[in-house]
């Protein structure tokens, strides 16, 4: 498993997470490291076209088109990190990855600022919306952390595989293929994070 470095991620947290469940993984920007990969993990924190321009400066874009789009290997993006994955962002004004046919969307567009406070902050529960191996084994009011002024709005909704309610009901996590993604923090989620993690070691 590698956690990829791009000079904006939670990769600390996220690591220890793994290492406390006993998944193997290493931080890397190495183009290499990253070609040999079997899992990867691309994090997030901060502005999305920060990041765009961090993957391109670190010339990252072509090794990680071909593990994801050529090889299939699967992928976790994990909250900038899902929406690096969509074609573009309210944030900014570069091109996303473009992996899945979405967009990323402002809170301030959909819900009343009067009532709900953006970003979006705090536990949150998830409803899920199709069997899936990330999901899998997770029983009971699954809830997660969230940090986020943004979400996904997927064009297709077979993309979108749980929901969760905040002033309006968005897309907090996504498959297409070996493509997932999730809107909230499973490093930060105690025992639903680290199961949902597991699920994805385990694909």
């Amino acid at each position: 498993m590698v956690i990829v470095d791009y000079g904006m991620g939670n990769l600390g947290s996220i690591f220890n997470m793994l290492k406390k469940i006993g998944v193997p993984a290493e931080i890397s920007s190495n183009k290499k490291v990253i070609a040999e990969a079997k899992k990867l993990i691309l994090p997030g924190v901060g502005s999305f076209d920060n990041a765009i321009k961090n993957l391109t400066s670190l010339d990252l874009m072509n090794i990680l088109n071909k593990k994801v789009l050529e090889d299939k290997t699967p992928i976790l993006g994990i909250c900038l990190g899902i929406q690096l994955f969509t074609k573009r962002s309210d944030e900014g004004v570069l091109q996303g990855l473009g992996w899945i046919d979405a967009e990323t969307v402002s809170f301030l567009k959909y819900i009343d600022i009067k009532a709900m406070k953006v970003p979006h902050m705090g536990w949150n529960s998830i409803k899920v919306q199709r069997k899936n191996p990330l999901m899998d084994q997770i029983d009971g009011d699954l809830r997660y952390y969230f940090v986020h002024s943004y979400f996904v709005k997927c064009n297709d909704h077979n993309d979108s595989i749980a929901l969760t309610n905040y002033g309006i009901e968005f897309t907090s996590s996504i498959q297409k293929e070996n493509i997932f993604g999730v809107q909230f923090h499973p490093e930060k989620s105690h025992r639903f994070g680290m199961q949902l993690l597991a699920n994805f070691a385990g694909i």
